[in-house]
C-alpha cells in the first residue's frame, strides 16, 4: 500500500494530525474487515495493531493480511507483547472473536489519544474522569460530546477484562457506522495525501544496515546487531530497575544472557530458544531481542517468523530504523520486492531524521 500505515500518520505525522472524520473512518473500515475476516468459516485476526492498518491510494484504510489466521476458530497463536495481549489469551493460548475484539479495543485508544500506551493504563487514564482528558489535544472542537463519548465508551466495553462483557464484532460496525458524519468526504483530503499518488520523494541513499538488507547479506546485518548491542532498548529496559527482582524475573534475565552468548557465536537455533523463552516470560520488552530473534528466524529460512518480529520489534519502538531494515530483509527473502524496498527507503529516512 503507497500511503503507509497508521503508525506514521498518526504517531509520526509531519504536516497535520489525523482529523477526527478520519480517525472514525479508520475505525470503522478495520471494524468492517475484522468482521468479514470472523465470517463465514474465514480466519480470525490476531494481534491486531497500527502497523497493520495500512492506507490505499485514494487514502482508504485497509487491513493487513499478515494477521489473518488459518484456523477460522480458536486458533493458536503466539503473544508477542504481553501488555497488549488479551487477559484470557496467557491462560489458553486461544485467538477467539472475543480476544480480536480486545486487540480492536486497544487501537481504538491509540486513534482517541495519540499515543501507544498499554490497555490497563488507558482504562486507568479515563476512570473516573472527564473524557475530554484523555482525547488527544489537537481533536478539540472537531467532535460532539456525544460522539467522544460513545467512542471512549466503545473502547472502554472492548478492553473488559470477561470476554463476554465485550460487544461483537457486528454491534462494533454498527455503532461506528452511525459516527460516520462526513461520508462524502474522499479519504485522501481526510488523510491530507495527493489523490492517487505517494509521497515522490528522491529516495535517499541507503545506509550500511540498509545496504546489507538490500543485498540480504545476513552475516553483515549479524555484526551490525552485535555492535549496536541494546544500546536502543536504554528507555523501555531502564524502567526495570525499579521491579522487584524475583526468581522469574533472573531467570528472565538468564535467559537473555544465554541467547545473547550463543547469538554471538551463530548458534541461531539456540539463540531462538532462549529469546523466546525470554519473550514468552511477559517480564520484559525489548525491541533488540525481537531484533535478533527475526535475524536468527533469517538465518534459520523461518522467513514469516523472521517478518513477524521485524514488525513487533517496530511496534514497540516505532523510532527505531533497524525493525524497518529487518523487516525489508524478509520481505526481499519472500519476494515481495516492492514491499522490501519501500521499507528500506522508510527505514533510511527514519534514521536520517532520528541523526539530524
Amino acid at each position: 500500500m503507497p500511503n503507509k500505515n497508521l503508525t506514521k500518520h498518526l504517531f509520526h505525522w509531519e504536516t497535520q494530525p489525523m482529523k477526527w472524520a478520519m480517525r472514525l473512518r479508520v475505525a470503522f473500515y478495520v471494524a468492517q474487515a475484522l468482521e468479514f475476516c470472523g465470517s463465514k468459516g474465514r480466519g480470525l485476526y490476531h494481534d491486531l495493531n497500527a502497523y497493520r492498518v495500512l492506507f490505499d491510494q485514494d487514502g482508504n484504510p485497509r487491513l493487513s493480511c499478515f494477521g489473518l489466521m488459518k484456523n477460522s476458530r480458536d486458533g493458536k497463536s503466539y503473544s508477542t507483547n504481553l501488555a497488549f495481549t488479551p487477559p484470557e489469551y496467557s491462560m489458553t493460548g486461544n485467538v477467539t472473536p472475543e480476544s480480536v475484539v480486545y486487540s480492536f479495543g486497544t487501537v481504538l485508544f491509540e486513534l482517541l489519544s495519540g499515543k501507544h500506551i498499554p490497555p490497563s493504563q488507558a482504562l486507568d487514564l479515563i476512570q473516573g474522569k472527564n473524557f475530554l482528558t484523555f482525547m488527544e489535544s489537537c481533536l478539540e472542537g472537531h467532535f460532539s460530546n456525544d460522539d467522544g463519548t460513545e467512542l471512549v465508551q466503545l473502547a472502554s466495553r472492548c478492553l473488559q477484562h470477561e470476554p463476554a462483557e465485550r460487544p461483537n464484532m457486528k454491534t462494533l460496525v454498527t455503532v461506528l457506522a452511525s459516527l460516520q458524519k462526513e461520508k462524502a468526504a474522499p479519504s485522501h483530503v481526510l488523510l491530507g495525501i495527493q489523490h492517487g499518488t505517494a509521497s515522490s520523494k528522491q529516495p535517499l541513499p541507503l545506509t550500511p544496515f540498509g545496504e546489507a538488507s538490500s543485498r540480504g547479506d545476513l552475516t553483515a546485518m549479524h555484526e551490525i546487531l552485535l555492535k549496536v548491542g541494546y544500546k536502543d532498548d536504554e528507555g523501555i529496559t531502564n524502567e526495570l530497575s525499579f521491579q522487584m527482582w524475583t526468581n522469574q524475573i533472573q531467570e528472565t534475565l538468564d535467559s537473555k544472557k544465554h541467547g545473547d552468548d550463543v547469538f554471538r557465536t551463530k548458534d541461531f537455533k539456540a539463540a531462538i530458544d532462549c529469546y523466546t523463552k525470554f519473550i514468552d516470560s511477559g517480564v520484559m520488552v525489548s525491541p533488540t531481542i525481537f531484533a535478533r530473534r527475526s535475524l536468527s528466524y533469517l538465518m534459520s529460512d523461518m522467513l514469516q517468523e523472521a517478518l513477524g518480529d521485524a514488525l513487533q520489534a517496530h511496534v514497540v519502538s516505532p523510532e527505531w530504523p533497524t525493525a524497518l531494515y529487518l523487516q525489508a530483509a524478509a520481505l526481499f527473502r519472500l519476494g515481495m520486492d516492492s514491499d522490501a524496498r519501500q521499507t528500506l527507503q522508510d527505514g533510511t529516512a527514519l534514521e536520517s531524521k532520528n541523526n539530524v
